[in-house]
C-alpha cells in the first residue's frame, strides 16, 4: 500500500491509497469518524474495476489531518491484531 500525497493545508489532506479498496478504505473511514476532531472523511474510487482510492480528511482544525489519520492507523493495528490474537487461540 503507497499514500501519495495530493493537497494538504493546516485542515485539509487529500491522498492516493494505492493498493488498496473498499475493504480497507471503509474501515479507515469509520474509525476517522471515532475522532470528534474530524468534520468530514470520506473516499472515492472513480473507476470500480482500476480506479485508486482517493481520500479526503478534514478536521476542524484542532487537530492535524495527518494526526488524525496516524491515530486512526494505530487504532485500526491495535484491533486488528486483537483479531489475530483471539484468531490464533481458536487452534
Amino acid at each position: 500500500m503507497e499514500i501519495v500525497v495530493l493537497n494538504e493545508t493546516k485542515d485539509t489532506f487529500s491522498f492516493e491509497l494505492r493498493g488498496s479498496g473498499h475493504t480497507f478504505c471503509n474501515g479507515l473511514k469509520k474509525e476517522l469518524y471515532a475522532d470528534s476532531s474530524i468534520k468530514e472523511a470520506t473516499y472515492t474510487i472513480k473507476h470500480p474495476l482500476v480506479g485508486t482510492p482517493e481520500f479526503l480528511v478534514h478536521t476542524d482544525g484542532k487537530k492535524a489531518p495527518r494526526a488524525a489519520l496516524k491515530d486512526a492507523v494505530k487504532r485500526l493495528h491495535e484491533r486488528n491484531a486483537a483479531v489475530l490474537k483471539a484468531y490464533k487461540a481458536l487452534k
